[in-house]
């Protein structure tokens, strides 16, 4: 909105101050808007779009105007300022010397959202109005835009609403998510965190994990054409994840916790609704797993016998790292208090990752429990030991791996020698740790096809 040059004054006519003024602005011939009464000045802002664009917080707001652009201003009543703006000695006679205005109701929190939504021109997404008598959800379901739970709808008051959890642009582009390689700007992350749940506090790690998860090494769009059960799952580090509320200890790998799920859901969200990826279409798989809905937790770092996982992998504090994961496969042993007999525990388990006849096929993911974890922290293992323990033990002999052997067809093909084989690919076994203090069982996340004919790991770091 073009000002006229001249003085300029914002109102409402439900603040006593304004209304104690009303005489002075009409002597003064000034130009006014009032925010609540569109007959009382000639000025109609009732919709509240000039109060927006020039940041008034409290009325009556007095400016000066040259060119169409502010020179000077103040707030409430002050008969040395306002002489000093206007250069009118003298005014508001019989009125006292200053009084302090009110709250502006362009900044009242009920509005604001709104009022940035609709001339804060931050939002570039196409609107999509529905019918008078459409349930919003059911129209959400509708339009394919839900993973089959019930979404958040994304109006643009709760976009704006997002979007203030990140300094990063609306339109800057975040990632080109497979399989439709569609540009996926900060704002689409920010519309489908609203549709999973998130926070604004939750949208800088959402926007790390589509970084992560889109990064060409990860191999998306293959990981959504596979028909194997895998799917992504982040697993977050740093102080990020203490401060947004995300669970690293009891029940980390289940339900409960909002952070947790809707950062993986927003993940899922965007892969469907940006991407393109939808079960039946390019997604093809056989069974799924349920963390195709959301598989994300946080990495218990106090009392770890490891350092953080980021931060092994090179990207320390606030990061994501973004694996092919298949569901969760129990690790129970309640008896090892040496290091030496939990680690044969643990690669007695892995040996059967999707297939104990497969060797260096599948990744995985290895989730040490604290009880465990104390086990290890106490004998000094951290993670690069326990690795090159299970290297050892999972060097297994390609007499039994070969096709037949065992009685079952499924192995590797005749002339492979007669040496020890490596069950994992170098860097096909992550570890983290995890979970509550009580409990002496440990997970695997089975993976999906090694290396590059599949997929790998990805770290991000999380900017705000």
């Amino acid at each position: 909105m073009q000002l006229p040059d001249g003085l300029v004054a914002v109102v409402k006519r439900d603040c006593p101050t304004c209304v104690l003024v009303e005489p002075v602005l009409r002597e003064l011939g000034a130009a006014v808007w009032c925010q609540d009464d569109p007959a009382w000045f000639d000025g109609d802002d009732t919709s509240l779009e000039l109060s927006w664009s020039l940041g008034v917080e409290t009325v009556p707001t007095l400016l000066r105007v040259a060119g169409g652009r502010e020179t000077a201003r103040t707030v409430g009543w002050s008969r040395e300022r306002w002489a000093e703006l206007t250069g009118v000695p003298g005014l508001g006679a019989g009125l006292p010397e200053h009084r302090p205005g009110c709250g502006s109701l362009s900044v009242d929190p009920s509005r604001a959202d709104a009022l940035e939504a609709r001339h804060g021109g931050r939002l570039a997404s196409r609107r999509v109005q529905l019918a008078e008598l459409e349930d919003e959800h059911e129209a959400l379901f509708d339009r394919g835009w839900t993973d089959g739970l019930p979404v958040v709808p994304p109006t643009p008051e709760r976009v704006v609403r997002m979007l203030r959890g990140t300094s990063r642009d609306p339109g800057e582009v975040v990632a080109v998510v497979p399989p439709d390689l569609v540009p996926c700007t900060v704002e689409k992350v920010a519309v489908n965190a609203v549709l999973a749940g998130c926070r604004p506090e939750h949208l800088p790690v959402v926007l790390a994990a589509v970084e992560a998860a889109c990064a060409e090494e990860f191999a998306l769009h293959g990981l959504l054409a596979t028909t194997y059960f895998a799917g992504p799952v982040v697993v977050v580090n740093g102080p990020v994840a203490r401060r947004i509320g995300m669970n690293s200890g009891v029940n980390a790998l289940g339900q409960g916790n909002r952070a947790n799920a809707t950062i993986g859901r927003a993940l899922q969200l965007v892969v469907r609704n940006v991407g393109g990826g939808r079960p039946g279409e390019v997604d093809r798989a056989t069974l799924g797993n349920p963390g195709k809905y959301t598989f994300c937790f946080a990495e218990r770092e106090e009392d770890s016998p490891f350092a953080p996982l980021a931060a092994d992998r090179g990207v320390p504090g606030d990061a994501v790292t973004v694996v092919a994961g298949s569901g969760v496969q129990p690790v129970v042993d309640q008896l090892s208090r040496d290091p030496e007999s939990l680690a044969r525990t643990f690669a007695a388990c892995l040996r059967v990752n999707a297939h104990p006849k497969l060797p260096m096929a599948f990744d995985a993911l290895l989730v040490v429990s604290p009880e465990h974890g104390r086990v290890l922290r106490e004998a000094g293992w951290d993670r690069a030991r326990l690795l090159t323990e299970l290297d050892g033990l999972l060097r297994l002999p390609a007499g039994e791996l070969v096709r037949g052997a065992g009685g079952m067809a499924e192995g590797l093909p005749p002339g492979v020698g007669d040496g020890g084989v490596p069950k994992f690919r170098p860097g096909g076994l992550l570890v983290a740790h995890a979970g509550g203090d009580a409990g002496l069982f440990s997970a695997i996340v089975g993976g999906w096809v090694a290396g590059e004919t599949g997929s790998v790991p990805v770290t991000r770091e999380v900017r705000v």
